[in-house]
């Protein structure tokens, strides 16, 4: 039965994008008081796992590294399927940046022991920075497609993946294990199901710090992160509003006298 591990984060619910802060100390997100989704990307992640699981058979292992209320994320990857669910949780790996991340996931799953497969999401919507997946997979010593819009052959130990390059795609021949990152359009997320929901409560998350990685403080978080951020401050905007009066044509000749002003058009 393949294996299969899905990396997962849990990031700031865009909808509360307004009460995202920024420590000015330690130059972080402060994430306090901030309700957790899934990383939309990371959804179809685990959605291309959860394929393979029904079509060829597999054992799909959720990881993620958070703050323990980013366990709430690992039971929701429970109730959609996966089979087991990992967290990565100590305020050492607090402020870490896309390679210290990558170092701290790595270490996971070299401790989850054998594996076939990585999914990542090919982005957060929180970070963008599309390193985290390629830089697990250097760490893993492992090849890696990186934005896979389709799975063409999933089954045995060679694969062949189409992926986006530049202005085309690419077909890429590939032998596992390995590392795919993985584009949205690679399939459709399922929903929560209620039956799926109440599987979940059975199921138990195991939650690995520090000491359980056996890595050094100094390589993850914020003292494993080469990324310095300088300094940083807030853009000031102002608008102004001009409401046009009169008719159509009025309006229309209006317009066009500001936009000539402005230098807009010529």
């Amino acid at each position: 039965m393949m294996n299969i591990v899905v990396c997962v984060k849990a990031v700031p619910d865009p909808k509360m994008a307004d009460k995202i802060k920024i420590d000015p100390v330690t130059k972080t997100l402060v994430r306090e008081n901030i309700d957790l989704v899934i990383n939309p990307l990371d959804r179809n992640a685990l959605e291309a796992a959860l394929q393979l699981k029904k079509t060829n058979g597999a054992h799909i292992t959720v990881l993620s590294m958070g703050p323990p209320m980013a366990g709430n994320i690992v039971k929701e990857c429970l109730a959609l399927g996966a089979d087991t669910g990992i967290l990565l949780s100590d305020r050492a790996f607090g402020g870490a940046d896309a390679y210290a991340t990558a170092y701290t996931l790595a270490k996971g799953i070299e401790k989850i022991g054998a594996f076939d497969v990585v999914f990542c999401g090919m982005a957060s919507s929180d970070g963008a920075t599309e390193w985290v997946g390629p830089q697990v997979a250097t760490f893993l010593r492992i090849p890696v497609v990186t934005m896979v819009h389709e799975l063409i052959e999933d089954e045995g130990a060679d694969w062949l993946v189409r992926a986006a390059w530049e202005e085309g795609y690419r077909k890429v021949a590939i032998r596992l294990p390995a590392l795919f990152t993985v584009a949205r359009d690679l399939n459709q997320p399922k929903n929560l199901s209620f039956s799926g929901i109440l599987k979940a409560r059975k199921k138990e998350i195991t939650s690995w710090s520090i000491d359980d990685l056996g890595v050094s403080p100094d390589s993850v978080g914020c003292k494993g992160s080469p990324t310095i951020v300088g300094d940083f401050g807030t853009l000031e905007t102002g608008r102004s509003v001009e409401f046009l009066e009169g008719t159509a044509e009025e309006k229309a000749e209006r317009l066009v006298q500001i936009l000539t002003d402005s230098g807009a058009i010529a």
